[in-house]
């Protein structure tokens, strides 16, 4: 299983390096997210330094939904999907090998997206520990959630649109974590512990994880 996925997120890792669609496409998208939302909270700012790990975080979801509509998009033409299923690769290895490409992809992402809320929104860190625990926990749940929805909706013909509409709603809980989690690494929040949202994020990655490995070559199949 662990070399089947070190094989699949090497395919896809390669795909992105030289098509470059999450740098030229992805990221743009995303930060212009960051750019719509400072020029609608307005010159306050008090307002976008509160503003600030919430806008991430949508920024973060939308850059997810892109990542994931490309990664099976690549796999949509030329019985690119039917070869993957005919290599005897094991199905728990391809679900965790294109859910660890989805993620190292977001974690660039998030890095850009981080300097941007630092630059546009004047946001402080004020501790590491918070920032770093919910973004990783953050991004394995994202990752996973969408690789088991995008292969969810692969087979489909309104696969594009469609997968929003499955994806987005599941993954609410970790835009409101990694929210709460984010104020209390920059300041911003009413007060309280942090732990429980970066609990609830960790246990939301490893139930997705678990249900993507077990039940990711049945949908395979019937995608």
């Amino acid at each position: 299983m662990w070399r089947d996925s070190a094989l699949v997120a090497g395919k896809d890792l390669r795909i992105e390096l030289r098509s470059r669609v999450v740098l030229h496409q992805v990221a743009p998208v995303a930060v212009l997210v960051l750019l719509l939302f400072a020029f609608a909270l307005g010159p306050d700012r008090a307002t976008t330094v509160r503003a600030a790990a919430g806008v991430f975080w949508v920024a973060v979801l939308f850059a997810t939904v892109l990542a994931v509509q490309r990664s099976f998009a690549v796999e949509a033409s030329e019985g690119t999907r039917d070869g993957l299923r005919l290599a005897g690769l094991d199905p728990a290895g391809v679900f965790l090998g294109k859910a660890a490409a989805i993620a190292a992809e977001l974690v660039v992402l998030e890095v850009l997206l981080a300097v941007g809320v630092v630059w546009l929104y004047g946001a402080h860190v004020r501790s590491v520990g918070p920032l770093v625990v919910a973004g990783a926990a953050g991004t394995v749940g994202l990752a996973a959630a969408g690789t088991l929805y995008g292969a969810l909706a692969a087979g489909l013909r309104v696969r594009e649109t469609l997968l929003p509409f499955l994806l987005l709603p599941v993954v609410a809980p970790v835009v409101v974590a990694g929210t709460r989690a984010w104020q209390a690494a920059l300041g911003t929040g009413a007060g309280g512990a942090w732990d429980p949202w970066v609990v609830l994020l960790i246990v939301f990655a490893a139930v997705y994880l678990s249900i993507g490995v077990l039940l990711f070559g049945q949908l395979q199949e019937s995608s």
